[in-house]
């Protein structure tokens, strides 16, 4: 490791802490916004396109995955430029773009260029978490950091909580004496609120120890560096892994209620945005727990273990609800929420495991990475469902089960063997 380096003072002060804090969690308040305001309004988007039935499933399906993919580049791209630029130039540009793109969402009138934008917003979201939690990270005492990514990706989830009400919200708004679909209003909101958080970016510092680390000729962002050496790539693995049953669980179990529901037999119909209202309200609650655990075990392995535990129990009773009220129903997605709310120490954990020049990198392509494993467990749960098990009753949930299975066994040892980081130095580089 080289010899540590001295954050610059305006960095580390007082206001400079807060500064950086507040336009990372307010970021990625708008970031989860335009996320999950997709789940949330998937069908009355497509419906209004002229998409129904079976359709609606299939496409919904397909359009996701293509935010996926687009996160699964950006958070390559973005990463490398984290540690090449700075943790600014990340943080600011990701909500540049994918600000645009939402704006440009609400305008779509077809399948193909709800596609391309969809693709384009996952490209911009890829960014600014990584970022984010880099910058915090870095700024923090190593006693404090843990802290500072909670209140981050904390307040940030509430964006998904904003994104079901404004979602689901009548505007009754027209233009030009046409009325407007509430969808197209909610997006044009994701997008201003965006370019507005722009305007608070005066005030904010790059992290001393990367503006310290520019000044040396340390290589950064070398993606050779992180995955051609074995150590490293097995770190980085784990790091990924870790993460698998979280976005499982939100990107298939929340986002598809109402088909389980209605494989269930409920009595009730299931609304989406409200499921994915409760489930990331729970994943708020979640955050803060596992934040804070983390910090009285004065362990991130310890605690992510004890939230896995709680996600197997969870999801396995909701898969296997019978016939409920739509209080419980609701109720059980709010905890399952809950039980995956170890998002902000995964991404800690991601940030600490790795030098200055390599943190970004991995801070930014590990959350997307786990955010875009939602494309291949969406075509392996497809695949168990409409080939494997097609004709059974309770197909889907039974296709549902194996696939949480496989996720949680994977990610129980993958932490395994990962290191505790809690109160680790973060002031070295990665050496080649």
């Amino acid at each position: 490791m080289a010899a540590p380096s001295t954050p610059s003072p305006d960095s580390t002060s007082r206001k400079g802490i807060i500064a950086a804090v507040s336009v990372a969690a307010l970021g990625y308040f708008v970031d989860i916004y335009d996320l999950i305001l997709f789940g949330v309004v998937r069908v009355a988007s497509l419906q209004s396109l002229g998409i129904s039935g079976e359709t609606l499933t299939t496409d919904g399906e397909y359009l996701l995955n293509m935010q996926m993919a687009g996160m699964f580049i950006g958070g390559v791209l973005w990463g490398v430029l984290g540690d090449r630029k700075g943790r600014l130039s990340v943080l600011f540009g990701s909500i540049f773009l994918y600000s645009l793109a939402n704006i440009a969402n609400g305008f779509v009138t077809d399948l193909t260029s709800y596609a391309v934008l969809r693709f384009i917003a996952g490209i911009g979201l890829a960014g600014e978490l990584g970022a984010g939690i880099t910058l915090v990270s870095e700024m923090l005492s190593k006693e404090k950091r843990g802290i500072g990514t909670t209140i981050v990706a904390a307040f940030g989830l509430l964006g998904a909580v904003v994104a079901g009400l404004v979602g689901n919200y009548d505007w009754s708004f027209s233009w030009n004496g046409e009325p407007v679909d509430n969808w197209r209003v909610a997006y044009f909101l994701g997008g201003l609120l965006g370019l507005a958080l722009l305007l608070l970016r005066i005030g904010v510092f790059e992290s001393g120890m990367f503006a310290k680390m520019k000044e040396s000729n340390v290589r950064r962002g070398d993606l050779g560096q992180l995955i051609l050496r074995p150590r490293n790539a097995l770190r980085y693995l784990h790091c990924i892994l870790i993460g698998l049953p979280l976005w499982f669980i939100i990107g298939i179990l929340i986002f598809q209620s109402p088909e389980f529901a209605k494989a269930q037999g409920q009595a009730f119909e299931v609304v989406a945005g409200t499921a994915i209202m409760l489930a990331y309200l729970g994943l708020v609650a979640g955050d803060v727990a596992s934040g804070l655990l983390s910090q009285v075990l004065r362990s991130r392995r310890r605690a992510v273990l004890i939230f896995l535990v709680l996600c197997a129990v969870v999801s396995v009773y909701y898969l296997l609800l019978p016939a409920v009220s739509d209080t419980h129903f609701y109720a059980v997605c709010f905890a399952m929420g809950f039980s995956v709310g170890y998002w902000a120490v995964f991404v800690t954990i991601a940030a600490e495991q790795f030098g200055t020049n390599l943190r970004a990198t991995v801070a930014t392509t590990v959350p997307n990475f786990v955010r875009g494993s939602v494309v291949p467990l969406t075509l392996i749960f497809a695949y168990l469902r409409d080939d494997l098990f097609t004709g059974m009753p309770k197909a889907n949930i039974n296709s549902a089960l194996w696939v949480l299975g496989g996720s949680l066994m994977i990610a129980f040892v993958s932490l395994y063997y990962l290191e505790e980081t809690f109160g680790k130095d973060l002031n070295y580089v990665e050496e080649d």
